[in-house]
């Protein structure tokens, strides 16, 4: 789960997770839409996919295997993943290095631009044999804490003597930091169709952004703008890693693809990802506005379709 989001975010669904399937073997049973569903709002949903792939894979074997390549065999585990599970949980001699540890080396010996194969020699070299674990965790809390991409905190670092980019003055310029890219810009449209407190939900294909999740009916996303019929019930931005989206939201007369209807009022168990979720939102908070400027008739957003199962 800290793969790419924040400690903050992740803790209370962490716990939740972990109540809720307690060991390998339990998620190994669990169903691929209710675990997709627990993980809606945590975004990067490939890595749902192969946590459920790699439990039940594990429990299928009797357990995880103790070293690093066999740990990069499992769905979704990579050469970093397998580094510090080796290391932190069976106590081989790996090298875990995600960007805080890369960050540290590079300033303690002044690496403007570092090549990944020179980061790894290095952190090696520093590596004391039989320690690996707890030197990675160490090295992983100082980047976050103390040798911080700004601002670093060099007083309180225990590596400040040692270290060629503190002695430079100018800490914060080691690594030089990487220009940004410009984000493409994408477009979409998503249809709401409601019928007696219901609104019809797809899943998305299994592969691809936002994979397996529970998603409003829409086309495929386009570079260009797609054209209107109607004015849309909402619109949203939404921005993901690579490109920016604007999505509209759009009223529709028929339930259309393999689906199902979900009643509105319990459309927070519905598993969502954040895109759709703030799309939903604002629909039905319009849906309240326009309810509450009516009181002489109710406002809808779409009434037709068949009857919620």
């Amino acid at each position: 789960m800290l793969q790419q989001t924040t400690v903050a975010a992740v803790t209370p669904r962490f716990d939740r997770f972990i109540a809720r399937w307690p060991t390998i073997e339990a998620l190994a049973q669990a169903s691929s839409d209710e675990i997709l569903a627990e993980w809606a709002g945590l975004g990067y949903y490939a890595r749902a996919r192969n946590l459920i792939a790699c439990a039940r894979l594990v429990a299928t074997q009797g357990g995880f295997p103790g070293t690093e390549v066999e740990l990069r065999k499992l769905p979704g585990i990579g050469d970093y993943t397998a580094a510090a599970i080796a290391a932190i949980a069976f106590g081989r001699d790996a090298t875990p290095i995600d960007t805080n540890v890369a960050r540290v080396v590079a300033r303690v010996h002044g690496l403007k631009q570092p090549v990944a194969g020179n980061i790894r020699t290095l952190t090696q070299a520093m590596t004391p044999a039989g320690q690996a674990g707890d030197f990675a965790q160490a090295m992983m809390d100082l980047g976050a804490t103390i040798c911080r991409p700004r601002a670093p905190d060099c007083p309180a670092c225990p590596l400040k003597l040692d270290c060629v980019a503190f002695a430079s003055g100018t800490p914060d310029a080691f690594p030089t930091p990487k220009p940004k890219r410009a984000r493409p810009q994408r477009f979409g449209i998503a249809y709401w169709v409601q019928r007696q407190g219901a609104v019809w939900l797809v899943r998305r294909p299994a592969k691809g952004l936002l994979g397996g999740m529970a998603a409003l009916p829409g086309p495929q996303w386009s570079g260009e703008p797609m054209p209107l019929v109607a004015p849309p019930l909402a619109c949203i931005r939404h921005v993901f890693t690579h490109f920016a989206l604007d999505l509209s939201v759009l009223s529709a007369d028929r339930a259309e693809g393999d689906g199902w209807w979900h009643p509105i009022d319990r459309l927070d168990q519905a598993g969502l990802p954040t895109l759709y979720r703030h799309a939903a939102g604002q629909v039905l908070a319009r849906a309240e506005e326009c309810q509450g400027a009516r009181s002489d008739a109710p406002a809808r957003v779409l009434e037709d379709g068949p009857s919620p199962a």
